[in-house]
């Protein structure tokens, strides 16, 4: 698929969304595994945004992930970092020149803005821009539209999604960066807790995450009875924890996140054959859901990459469908309309195949 026929696909996503909201319902009756729009429908829309979470429902997410990290006023606003230079106009207004500084994030020496040092009200007046410019340069015709949503109005959002499409969106928050927001006084834990329960928002309606597993506890330690996901980064381990991934992803490791966690979130490349992780996972009770699907050659394999241009789409659909074979309950992408038209492919493909047809994935 070339970036034009991608844009093509994307304007046309409209059509898609009642085939969509079929697929969502596939996993319910055993048909397909769960689409998880990450970050919203990132590839299509800078993410984050109303734009970008109205767009993956549209074209087939069952849930929406929102990145939460803290405003310097208590509220949980929703960026993929604290340093928000790459997705916001900040850099761009000279009234917050001043607040460009330096800070140590979970080990980390960052240089930039960030939200902590600035208040609700003025977090509101920035504008979201495209993270991968250069990658996703369509999507910069939209920078400067949308503002930095909470974490409230998401939760107020997937209701509202949930009526329009008449089937329930599930939100999907991760703590970002927990230990550090805990050590300058803003835990974000006890404000997740707190939108959740104002809301109303049960365990049909929210599935927490984070690579923390403290944060995870704490938010179980609050009576809160929510799913909880506990991501697995492919490197060293949880910040601030003596375990690294490697041995969270061991049998014994498994058997530890299931005395907590419902769910794992590997890195897509640690379920590929020969790792045992996916039936490991399965066998210690747990669900698990992969991260992150993208569409374009440098983040597909070697083997399904299209052409030279690593911007470019590659077989992404291909991807999909051997993940979907392989057995895993969710996909976390970039690209939900892509993801929702794999199930429905590889969700026919079953269906020809039990009848004796033959069937292989388009891409």
């Amino acid at each position: 698929m070339t970036r034009r026929s991608a844009v093509t696909l994307a304007a046309g996503a409209a059509v898609t969304g009642a085939a969509g909201s079929t697929a969502a319902a596939d996993h319910d009756t055993g048909r397909g595994p769960l689409v998880i729009g990450h970050r919203g429908a990132a590839g299509w829309r800078p993410e984050h945004t109303r734009a970008s979470y109205e767009l993956a429902v549209q074209t087939g997410a069952d849930w929406i992930e929102p990145d939460l990290v803290m405003s310097g006023d208590g509220v949980l606003v929703v960026r993929h970092e604290n340093e928000i230079s790459g997705t916001t106009d900040v850099a761009r207004r000279p009234e917050f020149a001043a607040r460009r500084t330096t800070k140590t994030v979970d080990g980390r020496r960052v240089t930039g803005w960030f939200t902590e040092d600035f208040g609700l009200a003025e977090l509101r007046t920035l504008r979201a821009v495209e993270r991968l410019p250069l990658v996703r340069d369509r999507n910069t015709v939209f920078d400067g539209v949308q503002r930095i949503m909470t974490f409230q109005e998401v939760v107020d959002l997937a209701r509202a999604l949930s009526r329009m499409h008449r089937r329930r969106i599930v939100v999907f928050p991760e703590t970002k960066h927990p230990t550090y927001f805990r050590s300058i006084g803003l835990p974000l834990e006890p404000e997740l807790v707190r939108v959740l329960r104002r809301g109303a928002v049960g365990a049909g309606g929210c599935v927490v995450q984070s690579f923390e597993p403290s944060s995870l506890r704490r938010v179980a330690a609050a009576g809160l009875r929510v799913p909880l996901w506990q991501a697995l980064g492919t490197g060293g381990g949880p910040y601030g924890h003596d375990e690294t991934y490697a041995q969270m992803r061991t049998p014994e490791g498994l058997a530890r996140i299931a005395a907590y966690a419902q769910w794992i979130g590997p890195d897509k490349s640690s379920l590929v054959a020969p790792s045992p992780l996916l039936a490991d996972a399965h066998a210690a009770g747990l669900r698990v859901g992969a991260y992150t699907f993208r569409a374009e050659n440098q983040y597909l394999p070697a083997e399904l990459r299209r052409g030279t241009d690593p911007h470019s789409f590659g077989a992404a659909l291909t991807e999909y469908a051997q993940h979907y074979a392989m057995g895993v309950d969710a996909v976390v992408t970039d690209f939900p309309d892509l993801a929702a038209a794999a199930r429905r492919e590889w969700a026919e493909g079953r269906t020809q195949g039990a009848s004796g047809a033959s069937h292989r994935p388009r891409s």
